[in-house]
């Protein structure tokens, strides 16, 4: 869901017919000791032509929504969040995904956030993202190594779900909803409203049903209570699309996949994945959007 003001149109990069890029995902055990999984990482230096923001654009892999297959953003919606932080880009229903890589390595500072990422969230309309983070161990410039979650505050509270599964389904007519089933058991539907009249399942993916993966948020800061305007709040800290004005995100909460801490001496690549599954009424599916995504130490503010 986008702020009524905002229009998006979305192109679609890195989506393979039938398939999509699956997300590992972690929780944080704050008794365990941090582990350094690369100490040797390789570290691309800050030099005068660094840029704060990201500069490269390796995946958008959208979950079906309100603003997929719409008029207002193709290739270069995807793109806009490049270079700067007044771009716009959905990521759809739960486990819509983006990846981002920087020119240089986004050093983690001790006991700093070090990392900003602008979205449109507004009072009573948090949309929280799980941010996601990988070192270029292997040097070869591609974000092929391995993805570290980012802790936030609802890390392990009830509702929080490593490695959830959901399945979309192409709906017939293909302007209907859509049909999704997730790996607890549950379903529900991607539901179309008359804003948006589209189809919502992503055109590029040709098969008649795809599955995403990721970390599945609490839906606990939702209050359906007023169906006529469903609210979200936004969580503590960790996550994008949260806190109106930007969210800060600390390198230092990194964890890896069976929720250990780990420590890294910084990351080359970003990814933000819807975190949450819920149809807000009138004003469509919970998707996480982007804007922009920069590095604090090289960002003038």
């Amino acid at each position: 869901m986008l702020n009524i003001n905002y229009k998006i149109t979305l192109s679609f990069i890195s989506i393979l017919a039938g398939g999509v890029m699956l997300l590992s995902s972690c929780s944080k055990k704050d008794e365990q000791t941090p582990t350094d999984p690369e100490a040797t990482q390789p570290i691309r230096p800050v030099t005068d032509l660094s840029k704060a923001y990201v500069t490269q654009l390796f995946s958008y892999n959208p979950a079906p929504g309100q603003f997929i297959n719409t008029s207002v953003g193709n290739t270069e919606a995807a793109q806009s969040v490049l270079n700067g932080k007044n771009g716009l880009v959905s990521l759809g229903a739960f486990g819509g995904s983006i990846v981002f890589g920087f020119d240089h390595t986004v050093l983690n500072v001790d006991g700093k956030e070090d990392i900003v990422i602008y979205a449109n969230a507004a009072t009573g309309s948090a949309e929280p993202g799980v941010v996601w983070v990988m070192q270029d161990t292997n040097k070869n410039g591609l974000p092929d190594d391995t993805w570290f979650e980012l802790a936030g505050s609802a890390t392990n509270a009830a509702g929080y779900v490593r490695n959830y599964q959901v399945t979309y389904t192409r709906p017939d007519p293909v302007t209907g909803d859509v049909k999704w089933k997730g790996s607890l058991k549950d379903s529900g539907l991607v539901k179309t409203n008359t804003f948006h009249k589209q189809p919502y399942y992503p055109e590029a993916v040709t098969a008649a049903s795809y599955t995403l993966q990721g970390t599945l948020l609490p839906s606990t800061n939702i209050d359906a209570n007023n169906p006529s305007f469903i609210t979200s709040a936004p969580f503590n800290f960790g996550y994008a699309d949260s806190t109106p004005g930007g969210d800060k995100v600390d390198i230092g909460n990194a964890i890896d996949d069976k929720g250990n801490k780990v420590k890294l001496n910084g990351i080359d690549f970003i990814k933000v994945q819807t975190g949450i599954q819920f149809n807000l009424g009138w004003l469509g599916e919970l998707s996480t959007e982007v804007r922009g995504i920069a590095d604090i130490s090289l960002e003038k503010l």
